[in-house]
Parts: structure tokens; sequence; C-alpha cells
């Protein structure tokens, strides 16, 4: 099985969602523990940054200056989003308080579900729209399993109808242009991740990664077909929009995947100094990740590679 293959498998599963190269070193970076309720979902801008444990802890890295949002769900709880001072670190204490509420309660259920029963998760996503029917973030849930499953044209259906709620939503716009990706309309999944980061001013990951993934594979064909200045090409524009993803990540987990993808790019371009200097990134960003003595392995490659030439 060759890494392309199993990068995209990968890449298929994240997102349940501009600096220069070396931005990981500044001296901005400061730590925080959120400390709430145990297997708490934490988001940090809209990036979802982990869970916490049984003791309801979870610390994170905070790459860059400026005030966050910090969001948090547990499962039956209300969430809570607060704003984090630039200069805030330390324990963050979050209190969050039951919830009664069964459209929340039944999307919450739908979220756990998605992972290990779509068809039952459906169930739930629908149910939290009839009890809440402008619940935007049960649609996009609705819409992701849809995809997920197999079921493209209901999918789009969901993007539609949210749409109808709020007419800007780059996240639904990301959804669609990876179901026209899955349904092999190249030219639509471009047009909408396109789109989607338009509608987000430029910040949006997802989309990103999208068009990252199409340049990979345009460059596949190229490499196939003998045509390697195209090859070279592709990969460089594929690299173009990992990076911008991978910036906007800043440190959240779906970034090791997306590290990884932007060196593999750039090996592949023959652009070996760069892909070093990603990895080593990586590394430094991620210095505990289960990956990081693959990504290691990367390094000595490309350097007894560079030796031989």
């Amino acid at each position: 099985m060759n890494k392309a293959f199993i990068f995209r498998m990968l890449v298929f599963g994240l997102f349940a969602t501009a600096a220069v190269s070396g931005w990981a070193q500044t001296n901005t970076a400061r730590t925080i523990t959120v400390v709430t309720e145990p297997k708490a979902i934490v988001w940090l801008n809209d990036l979802r940054r982990g869970t916490t444990d049984e003791s309801g802890k979870l610390t994170i890295k905070i790459l860059s200056a400026g005030v966050k949002k910090l969001r948090v769900r547990a499962n039956g709880f209300k969430e809570i989003t607060q704003n984090l001072l630039p200069t805030q670190k330390g324990d963050v204490k979050i209190a969050l308080l039951k919830t009664t509420d069964e459209a929340e309660l039944a999307f919450q259920q739908a979220e756990v579900l998605s992972a290990i029963d779509r068809e039952k998760a459906i169930e739930q996503y629908q149910n939290a729209i009839k009890l809440r029917p402008k619940y935007v973030e049960a649609y996009l849930g609705l819409a992701r399993v849809l995809a997920d499953k197999g079921d493209l044209d209901q999918g789009l259906k969901v993007v539609k109808d949210v749409k109808k709620i709020q007419l800007i939503l780059p996240e639904a716009t990301a959804i669609e242009g990876r179901i026209h990706k899955s349904n092999g309309d190249e030219d639509k999944a471009v047009g909408a991740f396109k789109k989607a980061i338009a509608e987000g001013k430029g910040f949006q990951p997802e989309a990103l990664t999208g068009l990252g993934m199409i340049y990979r594979e345009r460059a596949e064909i190229s490499a196939a077909t003998g045509d390697f200045e195209g090859e070279k090409a592709n990969y460089l524009l594929a690299a173009a929009e990992l990076r911008k993803a991978v910036t906007q990540l800043a440190g959240a987990p779906d970034a090791i995947v997306i590290y990884q993808l932007l060196g593999d790019s750039y090996e592949r371009a023959k652009m070996f100094p760069q892909a070093i200097k990603v990895y080593e990134e990586f590394l430094s960003v991620f210095p505990d990740a289960d990956e990081a003595s693959i990504v290691r392995s990367f390094i000595i490659q490309i350097q007894k590679q560079m030796a031989e030439q």
C-alpha cells in the first residue's frame, strides 16, 4: 500500500475543521490547560483541539497571539463559548451547566453515534432538526454523515437546506466540495472549495486541504502519463494550498496528517530541503505524536537520497 493511498484515506476522515514557515518557533507560543467536565470536546477558534481526560483536563499549546475563542461541549451539558485573553495561560476553568434541551441532547447523541452507527446518527440528527428547525450544526453533522455513508445526493440536499437558513456558511460549502469530489465531479469540487475559502475570507482549512488533494491527484495522473513537468507543477500547487491549511490549523490535531501531505508533496516535487524543513517543523509542533518516529525516518531517507545525488 503506497503512501499516497494512505494519505487519501486519512484525509477523508478529517475535519469532523497567513503565516510563513517557521511560525511554530515564535515566542508567542503559550500553553493553557482547560479544566472542565471529563470527556468534553474543546475547540479553539472553531478548530477542534481534543477531548479532556478523565479528570476533565486538556492541555493546548497556542502558537499565535491575540484573543482566542474557546468553545467546550460535553454530553448532557449546555455548550459554552468564551474568549481567551491574549496573554492568558495556565489553567482555564470552565463550568458547564446541565441541559434539558431535547434538540441539543439529540444532537450530542448524534455526534457520538456518527463514529459508530451512521444510521442511528442520521436519525438523531434528523430528530434534532425536527425539534429545532434552524439547528445549523445538526444540518452540518447530518450532511457529513450522509457523505461518509455514500449517500451523496441526500448530502447535497442537506447542504442546500442549511444554506436556506444561513446563506454564507463556509463549512457547508466545503462539505459540498467533498461531496462533488466523491461524485467524481472535479470541476464542481474545485469551485466549491474556492467558494468556501472566499466565504471564510481566506480561512477554511478543510477546503484548502481539499484543493491540495485534488492537485496531488492531478500530479499522480501526470506522473503516470510521463508528464513530469506537470507532475512537479501540480505538487507545488498542492503544497501551496496545504501550507495555508496547516498554518490555519495552528497545531490542531488535524494538522498531523496535513503536515505529512505537505512534506510529501515537496518530496515528490524533488524539493528535498523544503520537505525536510516541513518535517522538522512537524516535529517541533508535535514532538510526542505517534507519527513522530515515522517523520524522523522520512528526514533520514531524504538526507540519504540527497547524499547519493
